[in-house]
């Protein structure tokens, strides 16, 4: 009956999920609209990066379009479909694999796969429904978990790289690969990212790439400020920009507190490198840190600190009782605020405010703090 009961849930979130795609997400899974253009112009070796675009300009590598381009050669609403429910599928195994691979879960599982479903489910709701790809970026890095418990390094940095190509913020890996030591996985991370970067080349030619690559820097690089001031950004840019304006002491502002992330995750990361199975709690550390640090974090991205919140829900009694009645606050603030519900000006002032980042801050703390004690 224990087996029956998990397997019913997924069928009937799958049942829940074609009857939603029936009403309304096949009309509005916007992202993925610009995922299909790109893989259907990557296909057609068209420039993938246009002004004209405006608002949803493709800001991806070239080889991601290229992975795309199968996918857009089908019927457009047949393409949503398709990533659709492979979103749903990797919605199942981002909660299932985060349980899985936890050292030492002390909880229920059931217990933690509800309040992760609580506090992550608008999260999941608009990913889903805008047809982005993070859920893809955590499956891969939890993944490359799971080859790092069977020691297969190579593999683990490969996975990685592919999560680079998907959301490139996952570049963060490599420097954690080489701190670690894991040199074969840095070997395989550079090799396939390194062929993810000239493969594009078979279809544009040597100059083409050139110029797809640097059109690609382009976009991101001038469609970082205008995104900054937006509601739904929860990184440290934004908190910053909302605070105080986009300028200079915003900008220098965020640089050192992200600089000081960076600083405390390593110095965690180092202080207990002497657990036997680290790799969940750091690759659960650096997902969560993503979207604070990359500038286009918008509050949806939240959802790839799944593996961090289950633990850090697994691990409460580690804190004390203030410490956890400011965790469950944190987790309220973000998963239950919506603004059909406060109504629109009072929730995107509460989005204004940043309390959001600030309460993922305090959460990131909390996971430092028991990555350095080695709370395996």
């Amino acid at each position: 009956m224990k087996r029956v009961l998990p397997w019913a849930a997924v069928v009937l979130l799958f049942a829940v999920a074609a009857a939603a795609f029936a009403r309304r997400s096949h009309r509005e899974m916007l992202d993925f609209e610009v995922y299909r253009v790109a893989g259907a112009r990557a296909a057609a070796a068209e420039p993938l990066y246009r002004v004209e675009d405006g608002h949803w300009q493709f800001k991806y590598l070239p080889a991601f379009a290229l992975a795309i381009a199968p996918l857009a050669q089908l019927p457009p609403v047949a393409a949503r479909g398709a990533w659709f429910f492979l979103s749903v599928g990797l919605l199942v195994l981002l909660v299932n694999r985060s349980l899985a691979l936890m050292p030492g879960r002390r909880k229920r599982a059931a217990f933690l796969v509800w309040v992760i479903v609580l506090a992550m489910g608008k999260f999941y709701v608009r990913e889903v429904g805008l047809g982005q790809s993070n859920l893809l970026l955590a499956v891969l890095v939890l993944a490359a978990v799971a080859c790092w418990r069977s020691r297969r390094e190579v593999a683990a940095g490969a996975l990685l790289a592919a999560a680079t190509i998907v959301k490139p913020y996952a570049i963060l890996f490599l420097p954690y690969l080489v701190a670690r030591r894991k040199w074969r996985g840095v070997a395989s991370f550079t090799a396939v990212v390194l062929a993810a970067l000239i493969l594009p080349a078979a279809r544009y030619g040597w100059s083409g790439n050139l110029g797809q690559l640097q059109g690609w820097w382009s976009v991101v690089t001038l469609s970082t400020a205008p995104n900054l001031a937006g509601q739904d950004n929860v990184s440290i840019a934004g908190m910053y920009a909302a605070w105080m304006g986009i300028g200079p002491a915003a900008g220098w502002l965020s640089a050192l507190t992200g600089l000081a992330l960076v600083l405390a995750c390593a110095w965690a990361i180092l202080r207990g490198s002497r657990l036997d199975s680290p790799d969940y709690l750091d690759a659960a550390l650096l997902l969560f840190v993503i979207p604070l640090l990359s500038p286009q974090g918008w509050d949806y991205v939240l959802l790839v600190s799944t593996p961090a919140v289950m633990l850090l829900v697994d691990r409460n009694e580690e804190f004390r009782p203030f410490v956890r009645g400011m965790l469950v606050v944190s987790l309220a603030l973000a998963a239950l605020t919506f603004w059909d519900v406060l109504g629109r000006e009072p929730y995107r002032a509460l989005m204004m405010s940043r309390a959001i980042t600030v309460g993922a801050l305090f959460q990131v703390a909390l996971v430092i703090q028991l990555r350095a004690r080695g709370a395996a």
